[in-house]
This record gives C-alpha cells, structure tokens and sequence, in this order.
C-alpha cells in the first residue's frame, strides 16, 4: 500500500460513494479483460472534459440532438402532458433541457446524477433563468433505483435521457435501466431519451478519436481520479487512449493501452498489466430504429413516436410506460 493510500485507510474517510467507487475499481481490473464502468469519467473534470468533447467539430452527436430538439420541440411538447416534473437521468450541461423548459409547460425539473458538484452548479443556473421553475437536484446514480422527491410523487412524470447515454450500456444493461426508470417514474409515465443510429464506420472513428485530443484526456482522467481518491499510483504516460469500431456488436469501444508490462498498486492491491492489454473504459451501442423500438417494449415502454435528422445520425424518440 503507497503511503497516500495508507493515509486515506488510517484516516478512514470513505463515505459510501467512495466505498462503492473503490469497489468497482477494484473488481473491474481484477477481471481477465480488465474493465471500469463509464460513470466514473464524470467527476467535475471529467464532466468538464466531455463538455469540452460536445463541441469538437467531429462530434455529431450533440449538434445533431439539438438540431432534433430545436426543430421537432413543438412536436416533442404535443407528445408530453403538461404540468409534470420532468426527471432528467444523469443531468449534465443544461442546454438541452432548456430546450424543452422553454417550450413545454413542466412544473418541476429534477435533475439526477452522481457528480453532486457538477449538478447543483447547473441547479443553480437554471434556477435563476427559470423562476417559476421548481428544480429539486438529486445527487445519486441513475443507473440504480433511487427515491424521487416528496415534491413530485404527486405530479405526472416525463424521463428525460439525451446524449445516447442508453448506448454506454451493454444491451441487458439497457433493458435493465429501463426497467428502473419505468419503476421510479410509475404507471403512465412517459420518456424522452436520445439514441445515436448506426452510420459510417469513418464517422464514427473521427467521434471518438478526435484531432485535439480531448476525448483520450476524457479517457485517462478516468485514472487520474483513481490516484486522486483512492491513491492509486498510475503512470498515466504508461497508457493511451483507443477508440475502435466493433462492427459485430454494432458499438464503438474505448480502452486504455498499457504501453509496457507494469504493476499498479491501489488500496493495497496490485494489478499486472501486460504490454498493450487494455482496460475497457466504455461501449457506445449503435441502433437503428426497430432495433432500439424492440428493446423499449422489452422493458415495458410503448414507442409513440421518433424523430431524426435529415442525415439519419441520430434519433429522439418518445415512450410510454405500459401498465
């Protein structure tokens, strides 16, 4: 155990959140084919970092979702009730959801994410630009049940899921947070979730690898925040970032190189890692419309409607929770 990662045991300073982090970290990279859950990138730097990411030139997908808000929002708001708590799962930049507070007539906003700092900040923002808004943050993971405010248990409820986050997930864990959401929204809810579609491999590749190089900072800040909270010693020279296209799976998948063999010690635990063996950082799944249409209903939600672009990079699709 290095000496930071002795201080934080003797001093016992892990509040659960923590304690669940070290977990994950721990049992990821003691797996054959080491792996980290991609909500771990989203501490304040890294949140930052993919802020930085949505307006690179070779990444569509937030250009192109806003084009479909903007465009088809007083069709989205015809598809809503009004006067319901929109409930936002892993609320990041608000600039999305202000599309939807400007056009549609929600009493309340909760926006939900693990990143507490991060989320109040936006909280605060919106709250001063939208008055007549009750906004009510929750700090937690929205991949897990969690409980909704006592303010809004009463109110119809509209999920809100842009970004495509529903394709970090592998296909059961997909499922499986519908499902959640469905619960925690309750019968006769509705959702409105982002879905990035099946496209040129070339597109793609120039998405995830782009020329500044923010997204590999993204990647390896995800180590950075290992050494930082749990004292883990990586050497983040010793690893690079790759983006690579699986084309039977239909997903993009970003890991981080070890450039040598080496050893890295967290908690007390050490980790080998052989020259060019990787940790699989995140899947980004790729859909088309049927396809993504199948694993709603799955999961207990009625498609109602769907809306893309005219280049068909992306969709914005509508669901019902069936009873």
């Amino acid at each position: 155990m290095n000496v930071h990662a002795a201080a934080l045991a003797k001093a016992q300073r892990f509040d659960e959140r923590t304690s669940v982090f070290a977990g994950d970290v721990i049992e990821g990279l003691s797996q054959p084919h080491k792996r980290l859950p991609p909500k771990y990138f989203y501490d304040a730097k890294g949140s930052d970092l993919f802020e930085q990411i949505t307006r690179l030139p070779e990444y569509y997908p937030t250009r192109t979702e806003l084009a479909i808000l903007r465009e088809r929002g007083t069709q989205i708001c015809e598809a809503l009730g009004r006067d319901a708590a929109l409930v936002e799962f892993g609320a990041g930049s608000t600039t999305k959801v202000r599309l939807l507070l400007e056009r549609c007539k929600f009493a309340a906003w909760v926006p939900v994410d693990i990143s507490g700092d991060f989320l109040n900040a936006q909280a605060r923002v919106l709250r001063a630009d939208f008055p007549a808004l009750d906004v009510y943050p929750v700090t937690a993971d929205f991949t897990a049940p969690f409980a909704l405010p006592a303010a809004v248990k009463a109110m119809p409820k509209v999920g809100f899921f842009p970004g495509s986050t529903i394709g970090n997930f592998e296909p059961h864990e997909a499922s499986s947070f519908l499902h959640t959401a469905r619960k925690i929204l309750g019968d006769g809810a509705q959702m409105i979730i982002g879905v990035d579609l099946e496209k040129d491999e070339r597109v793609l590749h120039a998405a995830y690898n782009d020329a500044a190089g923010v997204t590999a900072r993204f990647n390896l800040n995800v180590l950075v925040r290992i050494n930082d909270e749990l004292g883990g010693d990586f050497d983040l020279s010793a690893f690079t970032h790759r983006a690579i296209y699986n084309r039977e799976r239909h997903r993009i998948e970003m890991h981080l190189v070890s450039r040598r063999a080496q050893t890295v010690r967290i908690l007390g635990r050490s980790f080998a890692f052989r020259a060019n063996e990787t940790i699989h950082t995140e899947s980004s799944y790729k859909y088309s419309l049927d396809r993504f249409a199948a694993l709603a209903q799955d999961a207990g939600w009625k498609p109602t409607a769907s809306w893309t672009d005219a280049g068909g990079m992306f969709s914005v699709h509508a669901l019902v929770a069936e009873a």
